[in-house]
C-alpha cells in the first residue's frame, strides 16, 4: 500500500484545521501558504469531504472550511479510507472489493496479508489528529537552546 500525495495533503491539511480550529473557517489560501501546498490541489482535495462529517464549508465573505468534528474523533485511518480507498494490500483481502482470489482458500500466504492489513488499520484507526498535534508540539517543546 502506498499512499499518494492526495492522502498526505488531505492529511495536512486536516492538522491544519485542527490546529487553527479556534479562528472560524479559514480560506484555503491561509492552509495552502502555512502548508505550501497548491491552492489549486486543495481545491481538488476538498470535495472528497464534503459528503463526510468531517469538513464544514462557508461559502461567501469569511468563507472558508472548518473541521465539523474535534480533533481527537478524526483519525488517520477515516482519512486515508476517504482520499485512497481501502487500507488493504491486496484486492482479494479488501473488505469493500468484492473481486476474490480464486485461490484464497488454498493460499498459504492469505494470513500474512491479512495480519498486515490488520495492523496497519489498527494503528492507523488510533492516531487522530490531536494526537499529530500533540506530538508536534511535544517535538517543538524539546526543541530549545540555552
Amino acid at each position: 500500500m502506498r499512499i499518494s500525495t492526495k492522502g498526505r495533503y488531505a492529511l495536512r491539511m486536516l492538522v491544519d484545521l485542527a490546529e487553527h480550529k479556534n479562528d472560524g473557517f479559514i480560506a484555503l489560501k491561509d492552509i495552502a501558504k502555512r502548508q505550501n501546498i497548491s491552492k489549486k490541489y486543495l481545491e481538488q482535495i476538498v470535495p472528497v469531504f464534503n459528503k463526510s462529517h468531517i469538513l464544514q464549508t462557508n461559502r461567501g465573505f469569511q468563507g472558508g472550511y472548518r473541521l465539523a468534528v474535534e480533533p481527537n474523533k478524526c483519525t488517520v485511518g477515516e482519512v486515508i479510507r476517504l482520499t485512497e480507498g481501502s487500507l488493504s494490500p491486496l484486492a482479494c483481502i479488501d473488505d469493500e472489493n468484492e473481486v476474490h482470489c480464486d485461490r484464497s482458500a488454498d493460499c498459504a500466504t492469505l494470513y500474512v496479508w491479512q495480519g498486515l492489513k490488520k495492523v496497519v488499520t489498527d494503528y492507523l484507526d488510533s492516531v487522530t489528529l490531536q494526537d499529530i498535534i500533540d506530538k508536534k508540539h511535544e517535538s517543538y517543546a524539546n526543541d530549545y537552546v540555552i
